[in-house]
């Protein structure tokens, strides 16, 4: 196989009880690429991984099976097994410091909290590698932050959350067809 353009990772937690809940959010913007693309997601190791094009690259998509905390090993694996640069993955999180309906794009940067994201970077040995962070925000009380982000979103939120999705959509697709500053350009 050559070389994709991208392979775009999107963190959440495995199973039904979590598909809808805004910590899945990574997972939710690879199920709507999956069907933009139809590229088809199949079992490999501890993640759900297909590949399609784009325009003309060559895209990965990947959900990984293992619990958001442990997002890491999954990724690592998928980067040594496909043997790929660092520049050619993206993870796509949740970022409760981000309002429901924003998204931001980075070539590198720190996990921000996110305990997902630190074990990537862990995992890999680096930060820096791209990462799409979706807005959640956090409109919850003190100490309940784990109820909030393992929650859907109110009703309220529903189509700002909905937007956001569609452009982080957007996002990835920008960045395997251009690259990463073109798409930063168009949605930070």
């Amino acid at each position: 196989m050559s070389t994709p353009s991208l392979l775009a990772i999107g963190l959440g937690n495995p199973g039904a009880e979590y598909e809808d809940t805004r910590h899945n959010v990574g997972h939710q913007v690879i199920d709507g690429l999956s069907g933009r693309l139809d590229i088809s997601l199949q079992h490999q190791s501890d993640a759900l991984v297909g590949w399609g094009r784009y325009v003309d690259q060559k895209i990965g998509l990947a959900v990984p099976l293992t619990y958001m905390n442990r997002s890491g090993d999954a990724v690592a694996g998928l980067r040594a097994h496909y043997d790929l640069p660092i520049d050619r993955l993206l993870v796509i999180v949740d970022d409760l410091h981000l309002p429901v309906g924003t998204i931001r794009l980075r070539p590198t940067g720190s996990s921000g909290g996110h305990n997902g994201l630190a074990h990537v970077a862990q995992r890999l040995g680096t930060t820096e590698f791209s990462r799409l962070r979706v807005g959640i925000g956090n409109d919850f009380p003190e100490g309940r932050q784990s109820d909030y982000v393992l929650s859907p979103f109110t009703d309220e939120q529903r189509p700002a959350a909905r937007s956001a999705r569609e452009d982080a959509e957007d996002a990835v697709l920008t960045m395997a067809r251009d690259d990463i500053d073109a798409a930063m350009n168009r949605f930070n």
